[in-house]
């Protein structure tokens, strides 16, 4: 699970990056080499949802929906991809229709096989939206309350040796869109909901490794990141140079730091005028942004950064980074664990550290996550649940999804996972915190945004398996808590749980049913939203 994990090789010092991003290497499969297969699918469904509070009130659907999930694991290219499109027809007049595209993928491709590769991500995914920003997955709801979210990367890694030094480099273009419905509260308030950003993003780095061939390990390091955020012309430049060492202990054990100098910016412009000075909103609810207006610096951070740390690698199977520094004027962490003590168990943790945008913080999540997935989907809305099943352990993203506010903002926080096969059965649960202060320029509308701080806490787990030789099971678990600093708003709170069965009953042929119940509650409101909903169906894979 990996939002901005950092995995350094054993004994070499971190590699600094203006994002908190994982690696961006793409690494060659280390099992199942040279597999392959690709599961196109259609399938016809009947649900009913019943709205338990606050009225109740029965909607049935009919169903249609087709989609493909194809994993490759080769010696010089792999890659997943769940892509799903649904057609949902409501048989009430007070019922909407609604289609939905879903799915995530990931992959790499060698053009020179160890030294030069390319990989690509990409995510669709729909979730329930109110008009304060906030969202929460897998709600069958109409069009007039969920958004659709789209972000896709792609961009070449170098890894080469001149002698004994280490030589590595990476470019990554990005770019998110929320498309969504007009949101403007009932007082006029727009939505701050994010449009769309475009990221790059590029690092470099030549470093030795310890005793190759000095005592010790010696690195130095550039890197550069934008990003450019449609709403009000919000712009985030990271510029960075450092030099690391690399001082071993023992061999499993190292101790490492590093210092350079970092400029930091954030900056806007000011939204359009009306003849009394109040600000534009367009008819999606977004400040229309004046392309006269100056940009006005919101955040300006240049300086000395350093930070100090330890490397452990007891074995491939065990890997510990822990950093502490100084960056962005004020203190920082982060690092990352991992532990796979045998094939069937594997526990993943990582704390994160970093200023940007929704975008840039979704591309990064995509950008982390492993290129041999399976992706859980809610077994009623056919939605991604936030998070995929992996080799290497589960990986999330819903911690993203607590907020979609336009502005930039400096994150932070830990996420974790654990996932374990227990005979034939497949169980993981996975859990996080993410804290995020938002930036906005004096003078400007995002001031009021300005030091604004959203927490989101989030846990979900899940099992699944087979049933005799013809049927499987699955059942899975949310929950989450979103806190909001923004003067009118509330706290919300978010908890379900999904069961379903498929079974085989003519060769490609099976027959599912599945049931969920969700609820929804906020300060703000007396009533929770509460809904319980089944499906009934039938589906062919060729």
């Amino acid at each position: 699970m990996l939002l901005g994990m950092m995995v350094a090789a054993p004994l070499q010092a971190q590699t600094y990056s203006g994002e908190d991003t994982t690696a961006n290497e793409s690494e060659a499969p280390s099992n199942g080499r040279g597999r392959m297969s690709i599961d196109p699918y259609i399938e016809f469904n009947n649900i009913a949802a019943w709205q338990i509070s606050p009225v109740s009130d029965v909607v049935t659907y009919t169903q249609l929906a087709a989609g493909v999930d194809a994993t490759i694991n080769g010696r010089n290219n792999g890659g997943s991809v769940s892509l799903r499109y649904e057609r949902n027809f409501a048989h009430q007049s007070d019922g909407a229709d609604s289609d939905t595209i879903t799915g995530l993928a990931r992959g790499y491709a060698s053009i020179i096989p160890r030294v030069l590769t390319v990989e690509a991500g990409a995510l669709a995914s729909s979730t329930r939206v109110d008009a304060q920003g906030r969202s929460v997955f897998n709600p069958i709801v109409d069009d007039n309350l969920s958004t659709q979210t789209y972000s896709v990367y792609a961009g070449p890694n170098l890894q080469t040796r001149a002698g004994d030094v280490d030589i590595s480099a990476n470019y990554r273009i990005g770019y998110t869109r929320v498309d969504g419905p007009d949101f403007v509260t009932a007082g006029g308030t727009p939505a701050d909901l994010f449009d769309d950003s475009i990221t790059h993003s590029a690092t470099v780095r030549a470093g030795t490794r310890p005793y190759r061939p000095f005592p010790v390990g010696v690195g130095v390091g550039a890197g550069f990141y934008q990003e450019d955020v449609s709403n009000l012309d919000q712009r985030v430049r990271d510029a960075y140079v450092r030099g690391d060492v690399t001082v071993p202990i023992t061999p499993t054990l190292a101790f490492v730091a590093g210092v350079g100098v970092e400029d930091v910016e954030v900056s806007s412009r000011d939204a359009l005028r009306d003849g009394d000075g109040n600000p534009v909103i367009d008819t999606n609810g977004r400040f229309v942004t004046d392309p006269a207006a100056p940009r006005v610096i919101a955040y300006d951070a240049s300086g000395l950064i350093w930070d100090v740390g330890v490397v452990w690698s007891p074995s491939s199977r065990t890997q510990l980074e822990a950093h502490f520094g100084h960056r962005y004027d004020s203190e920082t962490f982060y690092g990352s664990f991992s532990w796979q003590p045998n094939r069937r168990s594997n526990l993943q943790i990582a704390v994160y550290d970093g200023i940007q945008g929704f975008g840039g913080r979704l591309n990064n999540a995509i950008a982390a996550l492993p290129t041999d997935f399976s992706v859980i989907r809610d077994p009623i809305t056919g939605e991604l649940t936030g998070c995929v099943n992996t080799v290497d352990g589960n990986g999330c993203i819903d911690g993203l999804f607590g907020s979609l506010r336009s502005s930039v903002f400096r994150g932070r926080g830990v996420v974790a996972s654990y996932s374990r096969q227990i005979g034939r059965m497949t169980a993981g649960i996975g859990a996080g915190y993410d804290r995020r202060r938002f930036i906005g320029a004096p003078g400007t509308v995002l001031e009021l945004a300005d030091g604004v701080v959203d927490e989101s806490y989030y846990v979900t787990a899940g099992v699944s398996g087979p049933v005799g030789s013809r049927a499987s099971f699955a059942i899975n678990t949310f929950a989450s808590w979103f806190d909001s600093g923004a003067l009118g708003t509330d706290s919300v709170r978010a908890i379900g749980a999904s069961g379903s069965y498929t079974e085989e009953i003519y060769r490609n042929l099976s027959a599912r049913a599945a049931v969920a119940i969700s609820m929804l509650d906020s300060d703000l409101v007396p009533d929770n939203f509460t809904t319980a909903s089944a499906l009934l169906g039938l589906r062919y894979d060729f």
